[in-house]
């Protein structure tokens, strides 16, 4: 998909397409997901989603410019997901905790999807919203405006690497994430204790906690970290 600006005016396709579905923004993007969950990231073409939708491909530019435009909404739709059901509790830790992980997660049912958009910015309606409700959480736990910015930065960093990482990992083929768990097993829990003491002394945690993600510790450190300050 090239960039191609359609007039705002012509952005709306009122006729149903070949399936007798009419086309929005939300649909194509929904497929959009599917289509990267099944194929990866070079089913984002023109071609492939006119055919899943039972469309003329030129019809996706009546909503979005181009392949790198439709990502962005993707990318924005993940974030959407993952604020639809979170609520505040007021206390500022819990919040942000919760919200980390809920992006986390939202990243891990669409790996493909999630591994493609995690260092965008979209600037889209879902993303807007989670820095503004981020700071807004920061500023009213006492965190001046400064503060609040840089560890608004290091929050969404580390859950947008963290759920980058993970979902790359979840993306794997089943039997590739088993041959590396294995590996722990097989060549870590191995090694004597006589040349790699260390290794030898915590084998069996390393067999148990490398297999999972460290972003739920690491989320933890960090709000740790920020309390800290906040304290000084």
């Amino acid at each position: 998909m090239t960039d191609r600006v359609v007039p705002g005016p012509a952005r709306r396709r009122r006729r149903p397409t070949k399936r007798g579905v009419v086309l929005s923004e939300r649909l194509i993007v929904e497929t959009a997901l599917r289509l990267i969950g099944e194929h990866g990231a070079d089913a984002l073409t023109v071609r492939r989603l006119g055919l899943a939708l039972g469309a003329d491909p030129s019809a996706l530019y009546r909503y979005f410019r181009g392949t790198d435009d439709l990502l962005l909404a993707v990318a924005d739709e993940l974030i959407g997901r993952s604020l639809a059901t979170w609520r505040p509790t007021g206390d500022w830790r819990e919040d942000l905790r919760s919200l980390g992980l809920r992006i986390h997660a939202g990243a891990l049912t669409h790996p493909q999807a999630a591994v493609l958009g995690a260092c965008r910015v979209t600037g889209r309606v879902h993303e807007i919203r989670a820095v503004e409700t981020i700071l807004g959480i920061l500023c009213g736990a006492g965190f001046p405006d400064p503060e609040a910015v840089r560890l608004y930065h290091a929050f969404v960093d580390q859950t947008l690497a963290f759920a980058a990482l993970d979902a790359a990992n979840a993306a794997l083929p089943r039997s590739a994430r088993e041959a590396e768990a294995e590996v722990w097993r097989t060549t870590y829990a191995r090694l004597p204790a006589a040349t790699h003491p260390h290794i030898a002394a915590t084998s069996r945690h390393l067999v148990t906690q490398m297999p999972r993600s460290a972003y739920p510790l690491a989320l933890d450190l960090l709000l740790s970290a920020a309390a800290g300050r906040l304290g000084r």
